[in-house]
């Protein structure tokens, strides 16, 4: 059965499709690169914003224009929300919501034994249908060329901020066992991989169904799994106590010396609208809590512009709190009016227009504060995990990511193979916005 795989919107829906890519190769059938080529397409859909809606409604026509003749599968948060009106597209055989998703392996082999047998009463001989990856955001590669694995170990949110919609899309909280999570990533390292990152929609609600928390699940596979370097991806700040990040002290370097805090605005007016536990002094609080016990801690963060009522007081105020902060990557998002969300039903609806000036001054910001951050690392000696060959030549060029989160170029000879190695390397200049290393390579 030839598949083809591909992931709309975040690392959680990434992590998804590379454990679904592994059933079905585990199965017994073939991953395809390109749809053209699948017996089955499966598309797992984002609806964050009206943007990712349209996206997974685009990419759900342009599956089928690809390949008429192969079988589509919809799964994901805009296939949960808008299922009814998924089902109705054309060449559409199957909509899967989230809670179902983790069987979705087991439905297509049914669709495919329906499909069989009715093929058989009208005397044609049955196709076989398959699996493939993913190639537009997030594309999931052949197992020989993946560095860094997205390990899904929660689902579900039980906060209400009242933008969000998917705490609709993915319903309630739900964490896997940690001796589930320490096996997957020993048999990941075992594939090769030299990095795993911890996934979730509530990451840091982790364990709370279980009896047990976040802390207790990064003991585990600090003990229990010899993968060299351990991430955790998006973690909301009102989770974390300060002795959380006597973690990292205790890692003997494996724990990654990068958070992503979503603060949404710094603005506590606005933090109140939105229905946020925490305040930007809070923010600012653990912030500084957790640089003083890990050093060269890089902080990342996702801001709402043009929320419902926000003022150009509002606005000034979350400028100056990402200036105070120092982030080294903004991910601004224009405010996007989510049907079943509180937020779509306020007045003081900012103007489209008046949205997209204030998230165009945000990346402009986030231009301005990622310089300083990679200009302050100059100089120093970091490991870096190098992912893949961008360009070749008589140097190849080569882009990895350090262990707190920056992303490095560096120029090899042509015959040094990098990919999936960690490297000390000297951060030693910037290019306008690529910080290069000093090139010192033994072939």
């Amino acid at each position: 059965m030839r598949v083809y795989l591909e992931s709309l919107g975040c690392k959680l829906n990434q992590s998804e499709m590379e454990t679904l890519a592994r059933q079905f190769v585990a199965a017994g059938h073939e991953l395809v690169a390109s749809a053209e080529a699948a017996d089955l397409c499966v598309l797992n859909t984002c609806t964050v914003t009206h943007i990712a809606a349209r996206k997974s409604r685009q990419a759900t026509h342009r599956l089928r224009r690809l390949n008429p003749d192969a079988y589509l599968v919809v799964t994901g948060c805009y296939a949960t929300l808008e299922g009814e009106a998924v089902a109705e597209l054309p060449n559409v055989a199957l909509v899967v919501g989230n809670t179902r998703k983790d069987d979705l392996l087991a439905l297509v082999q049914e669709l495919g034994d329906q499909q069989a047998e009715k093929r058989k009463t009208q005397n044609v001989i049955p196709e076989t249908i398959g699996c493939a990856v993913p190639e537009i955001q997030y594309p999931i590669p052949d197992v020989e060329h993946r560095t860094r694995a997205f390990i899904k170990v929660q689902d579900g949110c039980h906060n209400r901020c009242t933008f969000c919609i998917v705490t609709v899309a993915r319903g309630d909280e739900r964490s896997r066992p940690i001796a589930e999570v320490v096996a997957e990533v020993n048999a990941l390292y075992c594939e090769g991989y030299q990095e795993a990152v911890l996934t979730g929609v509530h990451l840091g609600a982790y364990g709370r169904d279980e009896r047990s928390d976040l802390r207790a699940l990064v003991i585990a596979l600090l003990a229990g799994t010899p993968i060299p370097r351990l991430r955790l991806s998006s973690l909301e700040p009102f989770d974390l106590a300060p002795d959380f990040f006597d973690l990292w002290v205790e890692s003997d370097g494996r724990l990654m010396p990068h958070l992503h805090l979503p603060a949404q605005s710094g603005s506590d007016a606005v933090l109140r609208r939105m229905a946020r536990r925490n305040r930007v002094a809070d923010f600012e609080t653990l912030v500084a809590a957790a640089r003083a016990r890990i050093p060269d801690l890089t902080v990342t963060t996702d801001l709402i512009a043009g929320f419902p009522d926000e003022t150009e007081t509002d606005f000034a105020e979350t400028v100056a709190f990402a200036r105070r902060v120092g982030f080294a990557h903004l991910h601004v998002f224009p405010y996007s009016a989510r049907a079943g969300t509180a937020a779509a039903r306020f007045g003081g609806q900012v103007p489209k227009a008046e949205r997209h000036r204030r998230s165009r001054l945000l990346n402009e910001l986030d231009a301005e504060l990622g310089r300083a951050v990679r200009a302050k690392f100059l100089g120093q000696t970091r490991p870096v995990l190098w992912e893949n060959r961008i360009q070749d030549g008589a140097a190849a060029v080569w882009s990895g990511l350090t262990d707190n989160y920056l992303r490095v170029l560096t120029a090899a000879p042509a015959g040094l193979d990098l990919h999936n190695r960690i490297t000390p390397v000297r951060l030693a200049r910037l290019e306008g916005d690529d910080l290069w290393e000093e090139s010192c390579y033994d072939t």
